[in-house]
């Protein structure tokens, strides 16, 4: 980790003011914040710090794809929306590309299609913004964001000021990285840099890609992956502009060879996948599909009735109903196969 140039402009004030966070969070959970602002020029920061040391805790914000938000948020909200897209580089062994914080993770990817950036194709329709993908340390269909990350720059609320991180500084695993563990509201990711490999090759491990009309003929495209991708997401998944979801809501379990040996001995079918240090990655979605979970109702919350991964808002649900309704599938899981399911979502 080393010190960013410092911020050359004026400082900016910003004025916290109450905000419903309603529209603000994919799961569409009520919640009004005490006190929001929007962070949408780096010149915005050091106010920010300011506004943190006097408050009792930050919230940041990115897409709020990835939340659960009670219906009162104390403290202080900020929302990310720093925007902008470059090519820093255009080597012949790899291009970097920078993007900014608050960007549409999905939009930068898609843009990266277009533009022919290739690499990034596997990631697409994920929700979130590009500032939230090395938090959560996003992955699906073969690749994951550690993969292809080179580089960000963020913003130390505490310290007020910035900073460069590079991969070991990230400390990236599976759905995991430094900023889930440093303290709440410590980091703002203003940009993060992309290093994406020439000469390009498709990703296509997964069963769902191989099976894919798009990609069943020659060497695709990485506009034929992304496409593919697209389809397969919007077959499996609830659109959240439609019924509220955090979309998948719990991590796949990784457990030793023996503990995956014994439960495929007992539950045939079982699906889990080798991983490179000797573990197995089991699918919750499978496990908890097994248990009988899909398409069930607790109350305002349910199970959706395609994929037993995602979680859904039926209509007035608030954070103790979908936090019930998770906790009745770990317990369930847990009696039968012996393994406890974690949440993806910061439950706030």
């Amino acid at each position: 980790m080393s010190t960013a140039p410092a911020i050359n402009t004026a400082p900016a004030a910003l004025t916290p003011a109450a905000h419903d966070l309603s529209r603000l969070n994919t799961l569409g959970l009520a919640s009004q914040a005490e006190a929001f602002v929007t962070l949408d020029d780096a010149a915005q920061l050091p106010a920010l710090s300011d506004l943190a040391r006097r408050a009792d805790s930050l919230l940041v914000l990115g897409g709020g794809s990835n939340v659960v938000l009670p219906e009162r948020v104390s403290g202080l909200v900020a929302k990310v929306a720093f925007g902008g897209v470059q090519l820093l580089q255009d080597a012949p062994d790899v291009r970097l590309v920078e993007a900014a914080g608050g960007e549409s993770w999905h939009g930068f990817v898609e843009h990266c299609v277009d533009q022919g950036w290739d690499g990034l194709e596997n990631l697409a329709l994920i929700p979130g913004t590009v500032g939230a993908a090395p938090v959560q340390n996003i992955g699906a269909y073969g690749v994951e964001f550690e993969q292809r990350f080179h580089s960000l720059t963020a913003w130390d609320v505490t310290a007020a000021r910035l900073v460069e991180m590079g991969p070991s500084d990230c400390r990236f695993s599976y759905r995991d990285s430094t900023f889930k563990h440093d303290a709440p509201g410590r980091w703002i990711i203003v940009s993060v840099r992309f290093a994406l490999p020439r000469p390009w090759r498709p990703v296509l491990g997964y069963p769902d890609l191989q099976r894919h009309e798009r990609l069943a003929h020659g060497v695709p495209s990485a506009r034929d992956i992304f496409d593919a991708v697209c389809d397969i997401r919007r077959a499996k998944l609830p659109d959240p502009a439609v019924t509220g979801n955090a979309g998948s809501f719990f991590k796949n379990p990784i457990v030793t060879a023996d503990v995956r040996d014994d439960l495929a001995e007992r539950f045939p079918g079982l699906v889990s996948y080798a991983q490179p240090d000797g573990r197995y990655k089991l699918a919750a979605g499978w496990l908890i599909d097994q248990c009988g979970w899909k398409g069930q109702v607790l109350g305002a919350a349910g199970v959706h009735d395609r994929q037993a991964l995602v979680l859904v808002n039926r209509g007035g649900a608030n954070a103790a109903d979908i936090m019930a309704l998770a906790g009745a599938i770990q317990a369930s899981v847990q009696a039968r196969y012996g393994v406890m399911l974690e949440p993806e979502p910061v439950v706030v």
